[in-house]
């Protein structure tokens, strides 16, 4: 649709009438949108359109057509483009139609299963679910499960995928009448166009090296190579999984969880002290000065508490692989921060559904969020530089060395 520059709501809805157009309702809701959305740009700009103004900071420069869903049908909405910035309307368009369908899915499912609680029902009638027949959950499931499967079964031709991310979720659900806890598996990469691309989702009964290596084949399958480094946290059993199925990949144990376990072995008290000391690791200007000061600090921390001293001591090799990467990537590979991120985004949609019917639901609302995730992603500016990539590539890594053992928490 190609939006007038000057938007005149009683002219076009008596167009409308008059013409007794049979989609007269969708009509008038574009029509108050659109008026709606010019006036906030005319707000922005400090003028409306056309008119000559002292106080006129900004000018529009077209309009780029989106679709917005409503009870009404989809619509196509022609929003204002501004030539300075950007103006998009967030009260009225939702970023994210594909997850929070999934979101009512699930909670209808589960409603329909009568394993939702009194919390539960409340969010359903807000949602506006209230006679929603398990043909129709069928029906809104089975579409969101074929866009779900899609994105989860894509070959991953990307290129070499570099650098990736690990972790696990864990969450609740109904099985064989009892509620038993299992793992959502998430890994995220940075493909060769240095973008960040979610690249698998797995549910597994346990996070054990079983189901990680399961899941690292299943990406390999799919076409996942060249990664020369995997930033997680001390998983059980993902060390030998990376090792068995990742082979020339290295691994960086996430700082900022290694270093809440090492605050337990110390107390309280010597505890700010203790994180000031490690910090001061991750703040030197080459790999060099890095493992010098990692000595400093060992020693500094044997003299009071030598049991945290061995437990950082031993966590070396897998603190530092980092340094064998180009410094001006280091803040981005060091930790799993990224990941924490996109797991606060998947934790506000399961937290709304508690206790899940069953896996497939776990797949399917999950999975919504990561696909559009990376749909944000493609669109935005690159994770990282084409030129660093390159040079991270060129980094010889020594995998020559003895299976790691799992460090004690």
């Amino acid at each position: 649709m190609a939006a007038s520059e000057s938007v005149n709501p009683v002219d076009l809805l008596r167009e409308q009438i008059e013409g007794a157009s049979p989609d007269m309702l969708q009509a008038m809701i574009r029509t108050f949108a659109q008026a709606v959305m010019s006036a906030e740009a005319d707000a922005i700009c400090g003028a409306a359109y056309g008119q000559r103004s002292d106080e006129r900071v900004n000018s529009r420069n077209g309009y780029r057509q989106r679709e917005w869903d409503t009870r009404a049908g989809t619509i196509d909405l022609a929003i204002p483009k501004l030539r300075q910035g950007s103006y998009f309307p967030d009260w009225l368009l939702t970023h994210r139609r594909r997850a929070e369908q999934a979101l009512v899915s699930v909670v209808a499912t589960s409603y329909l299963l009568g394993v939702s609680t009194r919390r539960v029902e409340k969010l359903v009638e807000q949602l506006g679910i209230r006679q929603l027949s398990k043909s129709q959950v069928s029906e809104m499931a089975a579409h969101l499960d074929v866009q779900v499967e899609a994105f989860r079964n894509r070959p991953l031709d990307r290129g070499h995928y570099t650098f990736v991310w690990m972790d696990a979720l864990t969450m609740k659900v109904r099985e064989a009448g009892r509620t038993v806890n299992v793992h959502a598996l998430i890994a995220v990469g940075v493909n060769a166009d240095g973008q960040r691309e979610v690249l698998g989702l797995d549910v597994a009964s346990d996070e054990d090296g079983a189901g990680w290596l399961a899941f690292l084949r299943s990406l390999t399958a799919r076409g996942l190579s060249g990664v020369r480094l995997v930033i997680s946290d001390a998983h059980a059993g993902l060390v030998q999984a990376i090792g068995a199925a990742l082979p020339g990949a290295s691994w960086q144990r996430c700082r900022t969880h290694y270093l809440r376990n090492l605050l337990t072995k110390v107390p309280k008290s010597a505890q700010p002290w203790i994180a000031t000391l490690v910090r001061t690791i991750f703040d030197q200007p080459d790999a060099d000065a890095v493992r010098a000061q990692f000595d400093r600090v060992v020693a500094t921390i044997e003299a009071k508490f030598p049991a945290a001293a061995e437990h950082l001591d031993a966590a070396r090799d897998d603190l530092l692989a980092f340094t064998g990467f180009p410094r001006e990537i280091w803040r981005q590979i060091w930790s799993n921060s990224p990941q924490e991120r996109l797991n606060k985004e998947i934790r506000r949609r399961t937290d709304v559904v508690g206790i899940f019917p069953n896996r497939p639901s776990i797949i399917r609302l999950v999975g919504a969020v990561l696909a559009e995730q990376t749909d944000e992603w493609t669109e935005g500016r690159r994770y990282m530089g084409l030129e660093l990539l390159a040079k991270a590539r060129l980094i010889t890594i020594d995998t020559d060395q003895p299976d790691p053992t799992p460090i004690a928490a």
